[in-house]
């Protein structure tokens, strides 16, 4: 299902970049005027290097200037315009203001000050005529996306706000502190630039402590293996849901995500809910597992289900994956389909996952067979992708964000980042083995979960259709990887009843959720129609968490409750570890 070319926001600023997952969106779809960035482009893109898509490919370039110089009256007019607006803006006249929520131009001094009002109104005029002159190129959607995409990029890099002898925040902290923060300034550019990601520091990394501060919900390790640990959480309720829930954790980070500080947990909500809940931590694999691939992944999560069964004594259970954990499950749900096995499995949930990846964003726009083959071929030289090299390019998908914000606050101003967990977590990087990276861009750039047959699991077809279990899907509706459209393509790929769930905010936020924010809300609808503008259209919003919606969903369908066990493992398995574990720790 294609989607419609991106429009560039209509103000006199930059098209605003997607909200920081630290906060809640500033608004809803309109926002995606930054394009999205599939998972299988920020995998191209952090092996090949992430500044090389900044520099459109010959060809669109080539065809963006033939197309404004067959308008040479279209871009005469532009000209004209940019020109005149110029023109007010030296003689004080002009009424260009940055948008309302656009956080660079904040301080007063910004309107205050002749020569600073000028310098923004200047650059708010020439971004301005960039985006028109974009628009009235009518380049095709995959030209489009990528000329769209450097100039966000330029534009945001070229800000006045960027600009140490501009930006008044920068000339206040070296009045008040006697030129020391531009001492500390200069350290902190020194000490980034000395180590990947190469990008300013988003916290610091002494902010938390995994374990003390961050994934400390009660639980052991009750099984291990060579590629994960599961984690059996502590019940704290007298009684639990019977069907047990198996946690599927993204690959390209830790499991904590899902177990951040207290009171922002999702597995120490669900525990307090009654629901037995077991955790894969995935090993930080390094060159000796370059050959672990999507069939080595899909058997751990399948041992996991050994492991549960083993522990519980429970035959089936439900299965919540995050992102690229939701990938491999999705197969493996097809796996357990295609050998009779499916009744195993008695629910499913997929959070922030792209199963269908037709235009999810500029990933098929910026991709070519040459640029594939490159960042493959690094990963395998080397036997993984470093996850320094993802933090790197995940920064440069939202760079006012995570990067000039940053470059502002630590670098102009001289002071430490404020400390968050989401950050925390996301900078904790961890690397994808060679096999797992190239499995990935290939079913995501041909798309193969879409064709039945066309990608296999341990051996047995992937149709995706023959998934009959009822499911759970998520999405954020401000999401810049996995854009809510694709995620909810697939309510119509997988074969069962599906329940869809539009959450607020970003990729990661939309997740860490809990309730008693006042501001989260979600949005459901009865139905799941093919177009994802229709359900959008008869959608209701709720306020607050999608949390306890999700563990009534599960409820229904987890059958009666039986006594807490008073003890972690048993029947064979025994407490290997407290949680969080000791894969968490690798480096």
């Amino acid at each position: 299902m294609a989607q419609p070319k991106t429009e560039p926001a209509r103000t006199a600023s930059a098209p605003p970049a997607q909200p920081s997952d630290a906060a809640p969106a500033a608004g809803g779809p309109e926002q995606a005027a930054e394009a999205a960035m599939g998972l299988d482009m920020v995998l191209v893109d952090a092996a090949r290097g992430p500044l090389r898509r900044l520099v459109p490919p010959a060809g669109t370039a080539l065809r963006f200037g033939s197309a404004l110089a067959r308008k040479p009256d279209v871009v005469a007019r532009r000209g004209g315009e940019l020109a005149r607006e110029l023109g007010k803006v030296a003689v004080g006249r002009s009424e260009l203001a940055p948008g309302k929520k656009d956080k660079r131009f904040a301080d007063p001094a910004w309107s205050g000050n002749p020569l600073l009002r000028r310098a923004m109104q200047a650059h708010l005029a020439t971004a301005r005529v960039a985006w028109e002159l974009i628009e009235d190129a009518d380049l095709d959607w995959q030209d489009d996306e990528r000329i769209r995409f450097t100039a966000t990029n330029l534009v945001d890099a070229l800000a006045p706000s960027n600009v140490p002898g501009l930006n008044p925040v920068s000339l206040k902290a070296v009045i008040d502190t006697g030129g020391a923060s531009a001492v500390k300034g200069l350290r902190r550019l020194a000490k980034d630039l000395a180590s990947p990601p190469r990008v300013p520091t988003m916290v610091e990394p002494d902010a938390f402590t995994v374990g003390e501060d961050l994934a400390v919900t009660p639980g052991a390790v009750v099984f291990r293996n060579e590629v994960f640990e599961l984690i059996q959480y502590r019940p704290t309720t007298e009684t639990v849901r019977a069907l047990p829930l198996v946690m599927v954790p993204p690959t390209i980070n830790k499991y904590y995500i899902a177990d951040l500080a207290p009171g922002r947990s999702i597995i120490e909500h669900y525990v307090a809910s009654g629901q037995q809940v077991f955790m894969m931590s995935w090993r930080n694999p390094d060159e000796r597992h370059a050959d672990w691939d999507l069939d080595t992944y899909g058997q751990a999560v399948l041992d996991a289900m050994d492991a549960v069964e083993q522990v519980t004594g429970q035959a089936h259970v439900a299965l919540q994956a995050i992102c690229s954990g939701g990938i491999i499950t999705a197969m493996v749900l097809a796996h357990l389909a295609a050998t009779g096995k499916q009744d195993r499995v008695r629910a499913a949930s997929f959070m922030v996952t792209v199963l269908d990846w037709n235009r999810a964003g500029t990933m098929a726009a910026l991709m070519d067979e040459k640029a594939v083959q490159a960042a493959t071929e690094r990963s395998r030289k080397k036997g993984y992708l470093d996850g320094a090299q993802l933090a790197e390019v995940f920064a440069w998908l939202r760079p006012n964000d995570l990067v000039w914000n940053y470059w502002v606050n630590n670098y102009l101003q001289g002071k430490p980042p404020p400390n968050f967990d989401i950050l925390f977590w996301n900078s904790d990087t961890t690397r994808m083995t060679a096999g797992l990276h190239r499995s990935f861009i290939e079913v995501a750039l041909q798309n193969r979960l879409t064709q039945p047959g066309a990608s296999s699991m341990l051996g047995s077809p992937v149709d995706l259709s023959s998934v009959t279990v009822d499911s759970y899907v998520t999405a954020g509706i401000a999401d810049h990887i996995c854009p809510w459209q694709a995620c909810y393509r697939s309510t119509q790929l997988l074969g069962g009843e599906s329940r869809f769930i539009l959450s607020t905010n970003g990729h990661i936020a939309s997740l860490v959720n809990p309730p008693g924010n006042p501001k989260s809300t979600f949005q459901v609808a009865e139905s799941t129609p093919s177009d994802p503008d229709r359900w959008l259209a008869q959608a209701q919003t709720v306020k607050g968490s999608w949390w306890p919606d999700f563990m009534s969903w599960l409820g229904d369908r987890s059958g009666e409750e039986i006594p807490a066990p008073r003890e972690l493992g048993g029947n064979g398995l025994t407490v290997l570890a407290e949680a969080p574990g000791t894969y968490v720790f690798d480096k």
